[in-house]
């Protein structure tokens, strides 16, 4: 397990692999041990480690995602 900052740049990393040239990722620190993680895409939260979800650590959670920002981009 990397921290989390390393499993943000992943998931970046693959999203925008996935999604060249479409995405604007960016990422904001929090002063707390894990912090949060959100996705939003088209204005609809998709993703809240928050909220319950956790953080992106398995292909179910992933492909979410990625429905979600293909629908977004249709």
């Amino acid at each position: 397990m990397g921290n989390p900052r390393q499993k943000y740049q992943q998931l970046k990393k693959e999203l925008e692999k996935k999604f060249p040239g479409k995405l604007d990722i960016s990422g904001e620190g929090t002063p707390e041990v894990t912090g949060w993680f959100e996705v939003t895409v088209a204005g609809k939260l998709v993703h809240s480690k928050k909220n319950g979800d956790g953080f992106v650590d398995n292909d179910t959670k992933l492909r979410k995602i990625v429905i979600a920002v293909t629908a977004a981009l249709a």
